[in-house]
This record gives structure tokens, C-alpha cells and sequence, in this order.
């Protein structure tokens, strides 16, 4: 293993792309954009042959099995001329005809046939690893009292690797895929050959950890329009529209060994403050047009948190057919609090592609989903299967970093430490076959319950792979009543119900309050934070729910859905009694039955998956869901009507303009039902900011039985802050939503006509509190606001633009967000 630096013998300046290879073999690198390399082989060899266009072409000694640092000064070919000085009055300007920005023309014109996709077929092995290290840790960090236990991992050290970092790999997962990609009819295949994880135990979310990293660190291709990294979308240097933002120079012609020539071409931003690299690439002159090589850096003056620096290193083979695909890619970022501190976290993900067969058609059930493998099966390969799976050599570091953690899982105070953890971050406590939680729950307090107490949890995987138990039980002091949660869930295709693609059948019990039309996707309903609302927060039922569910999903992320439910809604607080119109009949409880079919279509969709959650993550595609509901009057039910409810959502990325959130939904029941089961419009009386909730409407204000909305929550990622010095110092984004929301009444539902309806809700003086929306006058809200502030916090003023006739509403307010971003 040899590593070191290159540089100007002259000038010492460090040299990018230096050819370095073992003489007499064919392994060989580049120096990166620092002039560092890293070298290793397993063959017999003595010497380093280093060679660079314009140097001299230097040969050095090797140790053999011996890892080594070695630096090289190479000097310049070229005769020392004397001193030219030229002048000019002023700085030219930048040209967007000169002949950089006409290369730089052919190479978009040429993307399409230098893409994989250009083929009608291709296939290919690509070995992707991920690793993350402690960087420069103090000595004096090392020896607290607290980490003496841990000595052996700060032993573990890698220095060479890359220059002026001292890492400590605490995490490391490779992954060996085949993949398969048919053109007509277009569909991409990867097969998981094997997979190695450290594993944290069950204090800690090893899996969850590892899908976060790998979307902070996803796959570049710089022949996409936009890559997205750090959750930013970073505008391509070859980009259909990359002339308009940046500006490009040619640095230097180069001829390979080969004969063949490069143009290196280097670019800047034009403004330095949009979301953009700047960097180089090498442009190969045979007519192709093609990326033979490419260092991208994330420009420094834009506004990420946490990251100080982050490069992404790619190199291209060339094919038997004359053109070139991606062979290498390295993407490593140093990750720390501040600018100034120089210990922190330092990650690379190094992905390597090799065995590429081109135009070859394979059977049609390749290009299927292949059979699911069982995850221990892919997870304990043997090291012999690593041996030849690795395409690119571990370090000695990283080598220890499996047998390293295992050791660390098994001492009691890392489990102590662990299991804090996990309750102050995901509020669980772990002991093994179940845990307890969420903490965030066990206390509460609302006007109807009072002071609410509860307890619940839910076993794990260690308890069994198949079925799942979960549940609580809550106590509110105020209206005495106990209130309670029980569900099992069986597996049906032998893995975690939490994993996909999910398939699994579900019985739940569950009697609690219910506050109509507040609906929470992720979070719990009495979470003590959500306890604080504004104005009169008094209108609940009490539910009995009794629910079947059957869940199947596919691995084209396409899903469906079908239930039966029988729901008993009792009123509470200021909804008691429901009242027909005439006035003349009470009604303790609303008892319905409904048989639900749902469908789903998620294309791409990625998940945070972990072994006991699983939470989407947002991306450019599409969701899409559509649900039709029967009122069926079996079971006690006493409505019978059909309902039917759509969803769509996409972010749409505006490159350098940040990116949208764009939710559409549309609503329609068909039958005579009372309000209750109307669609109750998703108000929000609470302090925080809920971008699918109408922030300033009040919980039960608005039914209707049809509907459609629009909701438009747009970050400009800083695009105008980062041009007022103050601002860009803070790091504040800028925010704007648009929220509307249409609907109405048909005249079977509106409880003026007919008197056997139930009577919309009103305070103690008789005045109305629920509405129906009028046709032409939809409810409108919208908000500016700025968003990472401490890195952590969204403040919004929204402002709400109509309806502001109704009783007890808020014109406007202040709303908070907490969301942890880069």
C-alpha cells in the first residue's frame, strides 16, 4: 500500500492527475485534485513509475508488504525563459463564445451516446463502499476517563489515506450488486450478490444510519442535469443549460499513452454564492466528446451546514467500442460544527464498475425482479467471497473496523450509553424482544382529558420475524377514563413488516380521543409538544375503532391496500350532544362500517429504513394514491355511502432556484352522511408549522363532501440571503408557501335542507364554528418565512386571506418548524 503526495519540485505546488503505476502491471491511479494518490496491490513489485505531461518521467523503489508513504517532487521538462511582463488596462471580460464554452457545446450535444443508456443493452458489477471516520481527535479527547475503556478504537488509526486527516473508522458498509439495463422496453435491475455492515446492536439503528448516509451520498452522474447530493440539487458543469452559470477555460491539451488527447477543462460559478461545483474535466478529443476524468468540488461559499469540503473524483474506462463508462467514483466530505474546530466527521464513498458487457440481450426473466434473498444470507458472506468482491483494496484501518465495533456492542457501558441514546434521540427503550416508548408520549394534557399519562411499546425482530405485537394504555385525569391500543400484525412473506416491499395482514383494537380532522403522518396525536394549541381547543370524540387491514406491495414500488373498519365516535367536550337540525333528537355515538381499497405508486421511492420504522425520503419523483371507501350498513354501521380520495405529491427541483413541494388532492362523497363523516378539512391549532395542515384554520372549521387542493412549500436554499453579507454569514433560506383549498356541499348534505341531519357544532351563544366551503371562494392561506436558523429551527408568518369573517379565527401568526437539514 503506497500513498503520498505529488508536487512541483519548483514551486511546490501539488499536481492533479499525475499518472502513478507499479511498473511491469497494470495497476495504476491519478493523483487526485490535491495531488494526493493511493496505491495498492497484491502482486510482486519493486518500483513506482510517476509521469506527467511537461515533467520529468521519474521511477521509484518500492518495499514490498510494507505500507508506505511516498512523496515525489517531479521536476519541469521545460527551459527556464526570462522575465515577460504584459499589461493591460483593464481585465477582459469573460467570453461565453470562447472556445472553452464551444467544447464544452459538444460535449452536451454528445451526452446522449456517451450514456450508458445509449445502448440497447448493458450490464456490469459495481462494488459500492461506504465508510465514515472520527477525524483529528485531540489527544487530550482520547484520554478522558470516560474513553479509557475504548482504547483499542482510538488505536485504530489511518493517517495515510488522506493528507492532514487522521481518521477513526467507526463505519463501513460494502455492497456487491449485478445490474442489468435493457433499453426497450427500458427497465434497470440491480441483484444484491452480498452485503457487509458494521452493526451497533439494538441501541442503535445501524440500518437507518446507513440509508441516511447513502442519500447524503448518492450515486453522481455528471451526465445528469442535476446531481443530488446533501439533499441539494447541484447543477451538472455539463448540464443542458451549465453554459448560462458557469464559466469554463481550457487549462491544458494532454496525450496519452495511447495517442489519444485530452483537453483538460477547468470551471467556476459565475456566482459563486448558487448551488454549483467548480472543478475540472477532461474532454476526449476522438470525436466522442466524452468525460474521461472529472474533479468536482462543492463550491465552499454556498449554503450547506456542517460541511467544510466535499469532492467527488471519477474516472472513465474506455469500452471495446471506442467510448467510455464510468469506472471509479469517489465522493469523500469532511463534516464538522465549525469551520475552525479540526476534529469531526470525515466520510467517502468509494463505488468501482467492472465486467462491463455491452449489447448483449439476456431472457426477459433477467430483466424481472429477481427472487428476494434472505437478508442473513446476503449479509453473511464469507471472507472468501470478499476476497474477490472488493475491487478496491480496504486499508489497514478499515480492515480492523468490523471486528472493532463488534467488540465495542458487547461492552455494558457502550450498551448503557446506547440505550440513553436511543431514548433521548428516538424515544424508545430497547430490551431485546420489545421496547418501550415512544417517551415523547408518556406525558400530555389536552382540556377534555387534563393531565394525560401513558405507556406503551411494541416488540422487535429479536422477539419474532413475523409477528409483531404492539400497544399502550393511557389514563386522562380529568374525564377518568381509561384509554387503550392493542395490534398484531402477521407477516406474510417471512421479513419485518417494516422492510419492503412490505406484505402483511393487521388486526388493531384502539379506544382513545380524537380531535376531528387533525391528521398526523409521523407523529403521535399526544406528543407533549403538540399539547400547547391557540384559541378554544375543546372539540373531540371519543373512538372505538376496530380495524383489518391487508397490506401488499410490489417491487416496482407499486401497492395496495384493502380494510374493513367499524369506527364508533362518541362526542366530547364542546361537541356534546349530536343533534339533528330539527332540534328535536340526540344522538349519544355515530357508528359506521367501511370497507376500504387503496392503491399506491411511489416510482423510486427510498426509505430511511430501519429495523423497527421506516420513513420515506422525499426525492423528484412522484407519489401517487388513490383510495375508494364503502359506507356499509352491517355491524351496527348506519350510514351507507362510497367515498373516493386522491393524492399526489412531487418535489420539483429549480436548479440554482432551490426546490418545491407540490401536494394536489381531491375529495368526493357520494351518500346522505352526517358531518361526522364528511371530509373535515386538516386545520391546525397548534404553534408548529405542518406543511400538508392549514396552519390558520381552526380544527372542525370547514366540511365538505367534495374537495380539491393545491399546497406549494418552496425553499430557495439561500438563492437571495446568500447575496446579503449579514445573511450569508447566518446561513438563513428563505420559504414560501401557497396553500388553497376548494370544496362544498351538495344539497343532500347541507343540514338546512334536510332536518335529519346532524346540526354543525356551535359555541354556547348558538354562533356556528363549522362551515361549509363555498364553491367559489376557496380558504387561502400563505407564508414567508426563513428557515435554518441555528441550523435546526423554521420561522414562518402566515397570513390567512379569506374567510376572515368566521368567529375565533387567527388572521395571522408565527409558526415554528424544527427540521435537522444539511
Amino acid at each position: 500500500m503506497v500513498t503520498g503526495t505529488v508536487t512541483d519540485a519548483t514551486n511546490k505546488q501539488p499536481l492533479p492527475f499525475v499518472s502513478i503505476a507499479f511498473t511491469r502491471t497494470t495497476v495504476g491511479t491519478n493523483t487526485d485534485n490535491n495531488g494526493k494518490y493511493a496505491l495498492s496491490t497484491s502482486q510482486a513489485v519493486t518500483e513506482l513509475k510517476i509521469s506527467y505531461l511537461g515533467y520529468k518521467e521519474t521511477y521509484i523503489k518500492v518495499q514490498q508488504g510494507k505500507e508506505q508513504v511516498i512523496n515525489v517532487k517531479l521536476m519541469p521538462t521545460s527551459q527556464s525563459l526570462s522575465e515577460v511582463t504584459v499589461q493591460t488596462k483593464k481585465r477582459p471580460k469573460y467570453d461565453n463564445e470562447n472556445p472553452a464554452v464551444k467544447l464544452i457545446r459538444q460535449v452536451i450535444a454528445n451526452k446522449p451516446k456517451n450514456r450508458p443508456e445509449a445502448y440497447n443493452y448493458v450490464e456490469y458489477k459495481e462494488y459500492d463502499k461506504m465508510q465514515f471516520s472520527l477525524s483529528n481527535i485531540s489527544e487530550k479527547t482520547k484520554n478522558r476517563k470516560i474513553f479509557r475503556k475504548y482504547k483499542f478504537i482510538f488505536e485504530n488509526k489511518d493517517s495515510t489515506t488522506y493528507a492532514g486527516k487522521t481518521l477513526l473508522p467507526i463505519y463501513m458498509k460494502e455492497r456487491l450488486t449485478q445490474v442489468f439495463y435493457r433499453k426497450n422496453p427500458e427497465v434497470t435491475r440491480n441483484r444484491i450478490l452480498g452485503e457487509k455492515s458494521v452493526d451497533f446492536g439494538p441501541g442503535f439503528d445501524t440500518e437507518g444510519i446507513g440509508q441516511y448516509f447513502q442519500h447524503l451520498y448518492a450515486k453522481v452522474d455528471i451526465y445528469d442535469n442535476d446531481v443530488l447530493l446533501l439533499g441539494r440539487q447541484f447543477l451538472s458543469p455539463i448540464s443542458d443549460n451549465a453554459p448560462t452559470f458557469y464559466k469554463y477555460f481550457i487549462t491544458d491539451t494532454i496525450t496519452l499513452e495511447t495517442g489519444k488527447k485530452l483537453v483538460q477543462l477547468s470551471f467556476t460559478p459565475r456566482n459563486t454564492n448558487n448551488i454549483l461545483f467548480e472543478g475540472d474535466i477532461f474532454i476526449t478529443l476522438d470525436g466522442n466528446y466524452a468525460v474521461q476524468k472529472a474533479a468536482l468540488i462543492v463550491n465552499g461559499n454556498i449554503n450547506v451546514n456542517f460541511v467544510r469540503s466535499m469532492n467527488i473524483d471519477q474516472d472513465f474506462e474506455l469500452s471495446p467500442d471506442g467510448r467510455y463508462h464510468m469506472s471509479r467514483s469517489n465522493t469523500f466530505a469532511d463534516f464538522g460544527i465549525t469551520a475552525k474546530r479540526k476534529s469531526g466527521l470525515f466520510g467517502s464513498r468509494t463505488i468501482v464498475r467492472r465486467d462491463f458487457t455491452i449489447n448483449k440481450p439476456r431472457p426477459d426473466t433477467t430483466y424481472q425482479t429477481p427472487p428476494e434473498v434472505e437478508d442473513e444470507e446476503l449479509r453473511n458472506r464469507p471472507d472468501s467471497f470478499w476476497v474477490q468482491a472488493r475491487y478496491d483494496t480496504l486499508t489497514t484501518a478499515e480492515s480492523k473496523v468490523y471486528k472493532n465495533i463488534d467488540s465495542l456492542v458487547h461492552m455494558p457501558s457502550f450498551k448503557r450509553t446506547a440505550n440513553l441514546i436511543n431514548l433521548l434521540f428516538a424515544g424508545f427503550k430497547n430490551f431485546g424482544k420489545f421496547e418501550i416508548g415512544p417517551a415523547s408520549t408518556f406525558y400530555s394534557f389536552n382540556p377534555v382529558e387534563g393531565l394525560r399519562l401513558r405507556v406503551g411499546g411494541r416488540t422487535t425482530a429479536d422477539f419474532s420475524k413475523k409477528i409483531f405485537f404492539e400497544g399502550y394504555t393511557a389514563y386522562g385525569f380529568k374525564d377518568e377514563k381509561w384509554k387503550y391500543f392493542f395490534a398484531t400484525t402477521y407477516s406474510l412473506n417471512g421479513k419485518s413488516i417494516y422492510r419492503f416491499p412490505q406484505h402483511y395482514i393487521r388486526a388493531s383494537f384502539q379506544r382513545d380521543t380524537k380531535i376531528p380532522g387533525q391528521e398526523l403522518q409521523f407523529i403521535s396525536e399526544d406528543n407533549v409538544l403538540l399539547s400547547f394549541k391557540r384559541g378554544r381547543n375543546d372539540k373531540y370524540y371519543y373512538n372505538d375503532q376496530y380495524r383489518l387491514e391487508y397490506v401488499s406491495e410490489y417491487a416496482n414500488h407499486f401497492s395496495y391496500k384493502i380494510g374493513l373498519r367499524n369506527l364508533i365516535q362518541t362526542p366530547a367536550g364542546s361537541l356534546v350532544p349530536f343533534i339533528n337540525t330539527a332540534g328535536t333528537q340526540t344522538f349519544d355515538k355515530l357508528t359506521t362500517s367501511e370497507a376500504t381499497i387503496g392503491f399506491r405508486y411511489a416510482p423510486n421511492e427510498q426509505y430511511y429504513q430501519g429495523k423497527l420504522f421506516r420513513t420515506p425520503i422525499i426525492n423528484q419523483y412522484p407519489k401517487l394514491s388513490l383510495e375508494y371507501t364503502a359506507g356499509l350498513k352491517v355491524l351496527d354501521g348506519q350510514y351507507q355511502y362510497h367515498k373516493i380520495d386522491f393524492r399526489g405529491e412531487k418535489r420539483f427541483y429549480l436548479a440554482p432556484f432551490g426546490f418545491s413541494d407540490v401536494i394536489l388532492e381531491g375529495s368526493r362523497t357520494f351518500g346522505q352522511v352526517p358531518y361526522p363523516l364528511l371530509n373535515i378539512s386538516r386545520g391546525n391549532q397548534t404553534f408548529a408549522y405542518v406543511i400538508d395542515q392549514y396552519n390558520l384554520m381552526n380544527f372542525l372549521e370547514f366540511v365538505s363532501d367534495k374537495s380539491a387542493s393545491i399546497i406549494i412549500d418552496h425553499h430557495f436554499g439561500g438563492f437571495f440571503f446568500n447575496k446579503i453579507p449579514l445573511f450569508k454569514k447566518l446561513k438563513w433560506r428563505e420559504t414560501a408557501s401557497f396553500k388553497s383549498l376548494w370544496g362544498g356541499l351538495s344539497a343532500e348534505n347541507t343540514p338546512a335542507l334536510h332536518p335529519n341531519l346532524y346540526r354543525f357544532p356551535a359555541d354556547e351563544n348558538g354562533v356556528p364554528i363549522t362551515y361549509a366551503l363555498q364553491g367559489n371562494r376557496p380558504y387561502t392561506e400563505v407564508s414567508v418565512g426563513v428557515e435554518n436558523i441555528f441550523k435546526f429551527v423554521r420561522l414562518d408568518y402566515v397570513r390567512r386571506l379569506t374567510y376572515l369573517e368566521n368567529p375565533d379565527v387567527a388572521k395571522w401568526g408565527i409558526r415554528v418548524k424544527i427540521k435537522f437539514d444539511f
